[in-house]
């Protein structure tokens, strides 16, 4: 198998349906390769989706995109940086899950080559760490602009630890970005497979 697949947990509890994943990467002088998805692998591995569309960004350091849903037509992300490095964190928002409300956050690296798989029903964004990332990311599904979503990025109950990365962070932020409703406990957002509730 050309990846590892790894399951992540939040308080020692597993979110399911996240996983970081490390393909193997195969460097010499020359330079590197490696496979940035195989539809064996990640099948094999319980991963059974289908991508629809590729997305691809540049950003600068400080910019911080997010935290992105869709209302209609719910997303899967395969995310990853090509070039430089990001924060890049995923919000459960899956009523029934035992993650919902909680993040997970995880450093990728061009460098490493290091993926992250967000699959519908969770918000989403990232940080710049570098001066400049290329991040890249596959989606299950089209971009609809009427099911646009999104929560503030700093929002108090989900807490964010955006400084353990990006001490003194002063978030670059689109007019979107910056008017994103709080989040609400108490309101229902997604079922377990990612349809929305509302």
């Amino acid at each position: 198998m050309a990846f590892e697949f790894k399951t992540c947990s939040v308080d020692g509890i597993v979110v399911p349906g996240l996983y970081e994943i490390q393909p193997k990467v195969f460097g010499d002088s020359r330079g590197y390769f490696f496979e940035s998805y195989s539809e064996r692998d990640f099948f094999a591995a319980g991963l059974k989706m289908t991508f629809v569309q590729d997305n691809q960004s540049l950003s600068t350091k400080g910019v911080l995109r997010g935290l992105h849903f869709q209302t209609e037509h719910p997303q899967g992300k395969l995310v990853r940086v090509v070039s430089g490095q990001v924060y890049d964190v995923a919000v459960d928002l899956r009523k029934d899950s035992p993650t919902f409300g909680k993040y997970y956050g995880v450093v990728l690296d061009g460098s490493v080559q290091n993926q992250f798989y967000i699959p519908q029903g969770f918000a989403h964004g990232f940080y710049v760490l570098s001066e400049t990332a290329v991040f890249t990311y596959k989606c299950t599904d089209f971009y609809d602009p009427k099911g646009e979503g999104g929560l503030m990025w700093n929002d108090s109950t989900i807490g964010i630890d955006w400084n353990a990365v990006a001490p003194g962070l002063e978030p670059l932020l689109s007019e979107k970005d910056g008017k994103h409703p709080s989040f609400d406990l108490n309101a229902d957002y997604f079922d377990m497979n990612g349809k929305w509730l509302r």
